[in-house]
């Protein structure tokens, strides 16, 4: 089982999600052949959060790493243990990002189960830029590069699935298409921008909009595009092994990017184009093409690879398995997800097929810093969008008593999500005005 995860990646970068560029012939054909989920949603539009979450099945609360730098705690099951119990090898590629070592290496006790392969970073950004940088093995010694960072983690990546034992389960967590922070920049590898300088794709929620997207998309796009090449790279090393057949490969992303066109930020808003993910599957059980076209959280992929692997799915696991869906066993409808967002804001939202609702903790740790706090006992509502006219999320219609119904529908849904996953009954403020900002 090969599971890989990029960095700050929105769904329409895809071309099976209606992207015309072209970028990624390697994922289109993934998805036409295995299972695309039309509207995936991260748990967490946050690097640490969302890896936390995936690594548990569990809501980011819920395992202590909801914010950046926290480290998951070492008692921690992780979906390497649960391969590693079922005789499975089991290694670990890239960015880790909750062991909250930063730039030194994460200690055996902190790198969740994966004894059979590691190299990695707790934060390869503190450790490496875009050319060049290290990464550390499973004794911690450093293990440098000097190449493009997306291909270094496919090389080392490739040295895994040459390594480990079959059935194995593992990991390949690139930092790419995100900015490099201290150069606040996007860096494509040489000659990869140039190829979209001119008249690119603009997705039409970044038309018109502020932020940076203009100066910036060609080299995000370019980056896609290298990682799109280095996801076939690993899958030629899985047909020479002579195991692509039987492989299941899992894509996804942890949360998406909206260029700072919604207030400061790239991600960490409610948002689609921060919660929107690509998630794809091809492989045992998704080789039919049948699509989930239901909103989906990501949530739901820990126990789906549990499932696929024949692994008794964890009560405290809150996701369900996507098999019955992709079989036809289970009715393709009906479906939501429960989004939680921290620094930027204590936030918390429902994205269902034809609306967003989402409100925020009204103080100094709410959404003009969301650092202090996981939760709230109080909420105001901030946003509600009709997606079936909107889409884009231009019109908030927070506060409009035309809209009442639905947003009080949206809000009880919401807290039967907070009382489930984090055990709270916070109260929620209807705003009587929208807001200025969209």
């Amino acid at each position: 089982m090969l599971v890989v995860t990029t960095d700050q990646q929105r769904w329409d970068t895809v071309g099976a999600y209606g992207n015309p560029m072209g970028l990624t012939p390697t994922l289109d054909s993934l998805a036409r052949c295995g299972t695309r989920v039309d509207r995936a949603i991260t748990p967490q539009p946050g690097c640490a959060p969302f890896r936390a979450a995936f690594q548990t099945g569990r809501f980011a609360t819920e395992t202590g790493v909801w914010r950046e730098s926290f480290a998951l705690d070492e008692s921690t099951t992780t979906l390497a243990h649960r391969f590693a119990d079922a005789g499975y090898d089991v290694g670990f590629v890239g960015n880790w990002h909750v062991g909250g070592t930063f730039d030194e290496p994460v200690p055996e006790r902190l790198r969740g189960g994966y004894d059979d392969f590691w190299l990695a970073a707790d934060v390869p950004e503190f450790t490496s830029k875009p050319d060049h940088g290290h990464l550390f093995d499973e004794s911690g010694a450093e293990v440098a590069f000097d190449e493009y960072r997306a291909d270094a983690f496919t090389r080392f990546g490739e040295r895994a699935l040459d390594s480990l034992s079959e059935p194995f389960f593992l990991v390949v967590s690139y930092l790419e298409p995100h900015h490099q922070n201290d150069m606040w920049t996007f860096v494509a590898p040489d000659g990869y921008a140039e190829r979209y300088r001119t008249d690119p794709y603009v997705p039409a929620d970044l038309v018109d909009g502020f932020g940076d997207w203009y100066g910036e998309l060609p080299d995000y796009y370019g980056m896609v595009e290298r990682l799109d090449e280095c996801v076939d790279d690993l899958l030629s090393t899985l047909t020479r092994r002579g195991v692509r057949d039987d492989t299941l490969v899992a894509y996804t992303a942890d949360h998406g990017c909206h260029f700072r066109t919604r207030p400061g930020e790239y991600k960490r808003t409610p948002h689609d184009a921060a919660v929107r993910v690509p998630l794809i599957l091809a492989g045992p059980g998704f080789d039919d093409g049948r699509n989930v076209e239901r909103v989906t959280s990501v949530i739901d992929l820990p126990p789906t690879l549990l499932d696929v692997a024949g692994i008794e799915i964890p009560d405290e696991m809150h996701g369900e398995s996507l098999l019955p869906v992709v079989r036809g066993e289970r009715p393709d409808e009906d479906g939501d997800a429960f989004i939680q967002i921290s620094e930027s804001q204590v936030g918390r939202a429902i994205r269902t097929a034809d609306w967003k609702y989402a409100v925020a903790a009204p103080k100094l740790t709410g959404w003009r810093g969301g650092n202090g706090q996981p939760s709230s006992d109080r909420y105001l509502e901030r946003y509600l969008y009709d997606l079936r006219r909107d889409p884009n999320e231009r019109v908030n219609l927070a506060g409009r008593s035309n809209y009442r119904d639905v947003a009080d529908d949206l809000r009880d849904r919401l807290l039967e999500y907070i009382s489930a996953v984090e055990g709270e009954t916070p109260d929620v403020k209807p705003i009587e005005k929208g807001y200025k900002e969209y």
